[in-house]
């Protein structure tokens, strides 16, 4: 059997320390400290007499002898007509005082944070990698694609996102008010930097998406919580009285309540957003997959409809309907903040990797993109109807779904019980994730008088749904006292 390609070793910082003893001697200790100590590979092919005599500027008869030497004692192999290898059992007579380099920790094992239920992760076995391996193959011998690209990102792309946007979303715009982006969080920081004054105001959803408040803390925004109830949603009116400079929101599937804005709310805060010429951007979080209802125009777009969408930001990314890897987004944008964008683009991480924008743009104008969001409809539709059932047949009235049905997730609640950390991290001890509601809330303790978590289903197969919600409802029912704590008064949410 043919040995594996060795390692070649780069010498990097070897050299010969100054001290007693001949040349050779201290390069033959100097060798032998970088190999007993594992800083060179086992199997490691060793630079040639020739070059390692040129790179520390010895005699080549030096750096022979050192091999020979370090042969001899059983650190390094040769092997006729190769050259000398690191071999792969060092001799039992080394001395131990070599070996004081820092002891390094053990690898601890952690929970797959794709695990089943982990928020926010789609059904990564049913995406057509194949399909999509072709496309990145086709793109891969483009000398075009291999150097710098447009900031705003590739042309054909952009065409191809404004015509799905245009006829799954309504909204309303051309290529060249699009911006590709490093995923949906770079679309969001650089739609807050392109609008807002470091202490602006921005009223964020409460709870709210947790990556997006990360953004308005590190770029020094205030933060001003706007509550979101089970199934009431968004209080508007408490927009409509607010003097705030910005608006986020996830109108379509609210995250992680799971409510929407519907069409007369809408309007209401385009209006709020022209009159006082405040900035809305709006997270069109999950708009694909709606299972109650179709699916609401966009903001944008109705905004656009009314020639009112000079105040909004539109971004999205296709991590949900394809896989979470990707790491591509979009933001559209009005035409005269592009140019700030994409000075604030070049100026964080310039441009965007071009292959996957290549075959990105052909997975939706070959009509793939579409025909794998319609099969992940169905199939998420029917792991959402799985879910709901298997949660009403093992825990009963204990918990109750208080999210709409959409997205690839489920937002549960309930009052007596275990709190929801503890239920987090008694399932994570069974390798399963959930969300405690209060990861997506403000710093300041909530005033819930209930517990609540966020399930994902989205990469759990169907048929695990029922073992997997079984093993959640017998944790649950093991580690909830038999005595129940007062509820009449509100207690804070844990954390």
């Amino acid at each position: 059997m043919p040995r594996p390609n060795p390692t070649p070793i780069e010498t990097g910082d070897l050299s010969i320390a100054s001290g007693t003893g001949t040349r050779q001697e201290r390069l033959f200790h100097a060798i032998r400290t970088k190999i007993v100590r594992h800083l060179w590979p086992t199997g490691g092919k060793l630079p040639s007499t020739r070059k390692l005599a040129q790179e520390l500027a010895l005699s080549r008869n030096t750096v022979t002898a050192a091999y020979e030497q370090l042969v001899a004692e059983g650190y390094i192999e040769s092997r006729l007509g190769s050259g000398f290898y690191v071999t792969v059992e060092l001799p039992d007579h080394y001395l131990p005082a070599l070996l004081s380099s820092p002891a390094r920790a053990p690898v601890q094992p952690t929970l797959d944070i794709n695990a089943p239920f982990a928020p926010g992760v789609p059904d990564l076995a049913a995406f057509p990698a194949a399909k999509w391996q072709k496309l990145l193959q086709r793109h891969a011998g483009r000398q075009a694609l291999m150097g710098n690209q447009d900031l705003q990102g590739l042309p054909e792309l952009r065409q191809a996102i404004s015509d799905y946007l245009a006829t799954s979303r309504s909204v309303h715009c051309d290529p060249g008010r699009i911006l590709i982006t490093s995923g949906a969080q770079q679309a969001l920081s650089l739609a807050l930097m392109a609008t807002l004054s470091r202490g602006a105001q921005i009223l964020m959803e409460q709870p709210g998406y947790t990556q997006m408040r990360k953004i308005i803390d590190w770029q020094g925004y205030d933060d001003l919580p706007l509550p979101v109830l089970p199934s009431l949603g968004l209080d508007v009116d408490a927009v409509l009285s607010s003097s705030a400079h910005a608006l986020y929101l996830t109108p379509s599937n609210q995250y992680p309540m799971g409510t929407t804005l519907n069409t007369e709310q809408r309007l209401r805060l385009i209006e709020w957003a022209v009159q006082g010429k405040r900035w809305i951007i709006e997270d069109d979080y999950d708009s694909e997959f709606q299972f109650a209802h179709r699916p609401y125009t966009s903001m944008q777009g109705l905004a656009g409809q009314m020639g009112n969408d000079q105040q909004i930001l539109y971004a999205g990314s296709f991590s949900k309907v394809m896989f979470n890897g990707l790491r591509l987004g979009y933001l559209v944008v009005p035409a005269e903040l592009m140019p700030r964008c994409l000075m604030l683009k070049d100026a964080l991480t310039g441009d965007t990797p071009a292959l996957t924008q290549a075959a990105l743009a052909d997975f939706i104008q070959e009509g793939d993109l579409l025909r794998h969001i319609r099969k992940m409809r169905r199939l998420y539709k029917e792991k959402h109807q799985r879910m709901l059932a298997m949660i009403a047949r093992y825990f009963g009235d204990t918990l109750e779904v208080i999210s709409q049905p959409a997205g690839l997730h489920l937002t549960v609640k309930w009052q007596h019980g275990m709190d929801e950390m503890t239920f987090v991290k008694t399932a994570e001890a069974a390798g399963i994730v959930l969300r405690p509601l209060s990861y997506y809330e403000h710093a300041q303790p909530s005033a819930r008088c209930w517990q609540g978590a966020v399930l994902g289903f989205g990469n759990v197969s169907l048929n695990a749904i029922e073992p997997l919600i079984a093993r959640l409802a017998d944790l649950f029912h093991h580690n909830t006292p038999t005595r129940q704590p007062d509820q009449t008064q509100c207690r804070r949410s844990p954390r």
